[in-house]
This record gives C-alpha cells, sequence and structure tokens, in this order.
C-alpha cells in the first residue's frame, strides 16, 4: 500500500502459506489462490446470494401463479363438464318418461275403444269380452304403474346420488383451495423471515466493519499526530532546502514524485482558466476505477520573502481561495501557506478553518501531500459507504416489492377463488332448481296415475244395466234377447220351473 495508506486496487493470483485469518479462494483461471478478509468474503457471499434468492424467489412465484390458475381453470372446466352431463341426463330422463307416458295415455284410450267397439259389435258375447278386456287393462294399468314408480324410484336415487357427489367434490375442491392458499402463504411467510433474517445479519456485519474502520482511522489520526510532531521538526530543514526556489515548483515536484505510485489517476494541473477575473493555483482532481470523479482541490500557494518589509497573513487570502473553488467546481479549497512563520496555529499541522468557509484547509507545504492522501482516502470511504447505502436501500426498495408483489398475488389469488366459489355455488342452485322440477314432473306424473286410476275405476263399474239405463230401445232389445235364452233353455230343460213368482231373480245377462 506504501506509506501513504492507500488501498490496492485490485487482487492478484499468489501462491500463499497458511493464514488462518484470512480466507483463500482458488483462481478458476490459474490454478493459484490469492486470501481475502473477511468483509471481502461476506460481500462476495452475499452478492451471489443475492442473484440466486431473487433469481429462485422469481421462479417460485411464477410457478405459485401458474399452477393456481392451472387449477381454477381445471375446476371450473370440471364442473362445467359435470353440470352439462347431469343436465343432459336429466334433460334425456325426462323426455323418456314424458314418451312413456304419452305411450301409456295412449295404449289406454286404445283399450278403452276397442272395448267399446267390442261391445257393440258382438252383443252376444259381450259379458266374457267386456271382462277379459277389464282384467287386460287392469293389469296392464299396474304394470305402467310399477314400472313407472320403479323408474321414478331410480331416476331419483340416481339424481340424488349425482348431487351428493357433486356438492362432496365441491367440499373436496374448497379444502384444496383453502389448504393450498395456507400453503403458500406459508411459504412465502418463511421466505420473508429468511430475508429479513440475512438483513438483519448484513446489518450486523456492516456495524462490525465500521467500527473496525472506526478503530483503525483513530490509530491513523494517532499516527498522523506523530507524523505531525516529526515532520514539524523537519520544518527549519525543508525551509533549507526550499531556498532559491518557489513554493508552486516545489508543489509540483513533490506530487509529481508520487505521482506514478500513489495517485495514477489523478490530474494536477496549474489553474489557466481566468475568464471569471481570477484564477487559483492548481487543481486536483482523482477519479475511481469506473472514472467517477471521487475528489477535487483547489490549491492556492503563498509565500513571501523574509526580507519583506510587509507582512501578510492566511485570512487576506480564505475569501478568494472560497470563490475560486465555488467558480471551478471543485469540492475542497487547501491554501497551502508559508505566511504567518511565527504561528503557533498554523505551525502545528493541517487547519481546518470550515468555520469560516465550508471545506476549507491551511497547511504548511510539508503537509501537501498528506492533506491530498487524507481527503482522497476520505473520499473513496464515503464513496464506499454511500455505495453501500445505496445497496441496502436497494434491498429494502427490493422487500418492498417483495411484499407488494406478495399481496398483489394473495388478492389476484383471493378473487379468482371468489370467483370459482360463485360458479359453483350458481352451479349448485341450477342443480337445486332442476331438482325442483323434476319433483314438479314426478308430481305430474303421479297425478296422471291416480287419474288412470279413476279411469280404471269407471271401467270398473262400467255395467250393461247402466248403458241400458235410460235408453228404451236397448233395454227392450236386451230383454228380448233374454226371453229367446229363456226359451231355449225350456226347450232343452223342460224340468225348469218357469215360475214367473219364483224366488230366483231373472237372468240379466251380466255373468
Amino acid at each position: 500500500e506504501g506509506s501513504a495508506g492507500l488501498e490496492p486496487t485490485h487482487l492478484k493470483c499468489w501462491d500463499s502459506g497458511d493464514n488462518s485469518s484470512m480466507n483463500q479462494i482458488i483462481c478458476p483461471h490459474c490454478g493459484k489462490g490469492f486470501s481475502v478478509s473477511e468483509a471481502g468474503y461476506a460481500d462476495l457471499l452475499k452478492q451471489v446470494r443475492d442473484s440466486d434468492f431473487e433469481r429462485e424467489l422469481h421462479d417460485r412465484l411464477e410457478q405459485a401463479e401458474a399452477a393456481a390458475r392451472a387449477t381454477a381453470e381445471r375446476d371450473q372446466a370440471r364442473a362445467a363438464v359435470e353440470l352439462q352431463a347431469a343436465v343432459a341426463a336429466k334433460d334425456a330422463a325426462i323426455h323418456q318418461l314424458n314418451a312413456r307416458v304419452e305411450a301409456a295415455e295412449v295404449a289406454q284410450r286404445l283399450a278403452v275403444a276397442d272395448a267399446l267397439r267390442s261391445i257393440e259389435r258382438e252383443r252376444d258375447a259381450l259379458a266374457s269380452q267386456l271382462a277379459q278386456a277389464q282384467q287386460e287393462l287392469r293389469t296392464a294399468a299396474q304394470l305402467a304403474d310399477a314400472r313407472l314408480i320403479n323408474e321414478l324410484q331410480s331416476s331419483a336415487a340416481t339424481k340424488e346420488a349425482e348431487i351428493q357427489a357433486l356438492k362432496s367434490q365441491l367440499d373436496t375442491d374448497r379444502l384444496a383451495h383453502h389448504l393450498a392458499i395456507a400453503e403458500a402463504v406459508a411459504t412465502v411467510a418463511r421466505e420473508r423471515d429468511e430475508l429479513r433474517t440475512h438483513l438483519e445479519r448484513d446489518t450486523l456485519a456492516r456495524r462490525l466493519t465500521e467500527q473496525q474502520l472506526k478503530a483503525g482511522y483513530e490509530a491513523q489520526l494517532k499516527d498522523r499526530d506523530d507524523t505531525i510532531t516529526r515532520l514539524h521538526d523537519l520544518r527549519a530543514r525543508l525551509s533549507t532546502k526550499m531556498v532559491g526556489e518557489t513554493l508552486e515548483q516545489h508543489c509540483e515536484t513533490e506530487f509529481n514524485r508520487i505521482r506514478a505510485t500513489a495517485f495514477p489517476r489523478a490530474y494536477f494541473e496549474k489553474d489557466n482558466d481566468a475568464r471569471t477575473g481570477s484564477k487559483g493555483d492548481y487543481v486536483f482532481r482523482d477519479t475511481d476505477e469506473a472514472g467517477t470523479e471521487v475528489v477535487s482541490i483547489m490549491f492556492e500557494m503563498k509565500n513571501e520573502s523574509a526580507t519583506s518589509s510587509t507582512r501578510q497573513k492566511n485570512e487576506d487570502f480564505l475569501r478568494e481561495l472560497d470563490k475560486d473553488r465555488t467558480e471551478k467546481g471543485c469540492e475542497y479549497a487547501v491554501l497551502v501557506s508559508l505566511l504567518e512563520p511565527d504561528s503557533d496555529l498554523y505551525n502545528t499541522g493541517i487547519i481546518d478553518v470550515s468555520h469560516r468557509f465550508p471545506k476549507m484547509y491551511v497547511v504548511r507545504p510539508q503537509f501537501f501531500i498528506p492533506i491530498i492522501t487524507l481527503l482522497r482516502n476520505a473520499a473513496l470511504n464515503a464513496a464506499r459507504y454511500k455505495a453501500e447505502l445505496v445497496q441496502v436501500r436497494a434491498q429494502n426498495i427490493d422487500i418492498t416489492n417483495f411484499e407488494d408483489r406478495l399481496n398483489a398475488f394473495r388478492n389476484s389469488f383471493g378473487r379468482n377463488w371468489r370467483l370459482a366459489s360463485e360458479r359453483f355455488t350458481e352451479a349448485i342452485r341450477r342443480i337445486d332448481d332442476a331438482i325442483r322440477d323434476l319433483e314438479r314432473t314426478k308430481q305430474a306424473l303421479l297425478d296422471s296415475n291416480r287419474h288412470l286410476r279413476l279411469a280404471n275405476d269407471r271401467a270398473d263399474r262400467l255395467t250393461i244395466r247402466g248403458l241400458i239405463r235410460d235408453n228404451p230401445t236397448m233395454a227392450a232389445k236386451f230383454a228380448a234377447l233374454e226371453a229367446q235364452k229363456d226359451k231355449a233353455r225350456m226347450a232343452e230343460n223342460p224340468l225348469v220351473d218357469d215360475d214367473p213368482d219364483s224366488d230366483d231373480p231373472p237372468s240379466t245377462g251380466e255373468d
């Protein structure tokens, strides 16, 4: 690092021995090892972990969102297919039941019409044919009633089972959705806690690093005080060396002597821009590896002859130096002065006059190089701390964005779940409506069965006596027919009592 306390700008591979306080890393190109401090090693690990964690977190979020969308779409499609199949099956059953009822009614009407035509066409065999027709009609009606009741019961049981299955599937899907949401929220909460733990650990490491840097800086200040005392003893010798040289030439020579080793990227030239009416003596600017300016200093050199009759003071040049610093856009201003040689204030070392003008110092020539080194190192440390602060702020912003994305995902997932639940509720409501329609159809079929039974009862009560009532012509014909039958029986069996006063009722032909 050299005597000025400069930091290395890059790492080099070298064969090292055993060093337990450093972390050894093998270069993949040359196969040699190099040592990295604990802070540098932690910084490297943090960069790798941050990038891997962000990529893995992004992949997990995308997978969770894709899985949630696929599950919701699959559940909606399955519910729609099942509902459509149930509605189609119910419509087919209703059509079949309507066709059977119509066929039964047509068969009933045809049977009644055939029975009536048989009575009018074959009066001599009316009793036997009528009894046979009544028996067939009763048997057909009973079979139709039994078949219809069985089909209605079977259909109702099937629909009830389907409804129960759909309700069970709906409860299972709801439970699965709740479990998936709880698992996703738990996973995200665990990852958030891990991220907070890493952040707290990094914060603690940064605080420890700051404490170490503070302790090192205090040690440097102590060494600086010792150096100041030692250089103060060399003041007379330096003044002797500068005999015959100007102060500006001395400062420029001292800087150029260590420029290549200590300040390889620095700019140190005379200020020749006098467009504003005044100019300083020298302008110093230094940049980092990325080409960003880290520090800039405006220098003013003041000297006077020991034989001069007028004695100038350092404060006489501070205002003009601050004006030059502001006009040239420099951050610091330094007055390198040999004025007031007997002043105990200026002979003690580097004097801070920021109470008069901001960021301004007064030094003797022997402190010219140290003031540049101190300001440059302080600016580099400040730049590093600013970069770390920007990184921490970026991490906080990333955490905030992560929580926002988590809340957005949770809201969208809840909205999709709510919409799916509403669709399931609507499907269940429609199934209930279909069940009520089937119940009304069942009641209509039962009413039709009751009307068929009443018609059957009326057909059972149909008799010859009822048909010829209020019809004298038919009554006379049936009476003549009965008389002929009685004569035929008397001719076949003359022993039969033909007494009209007999207790036996006359034959009516209803047997």
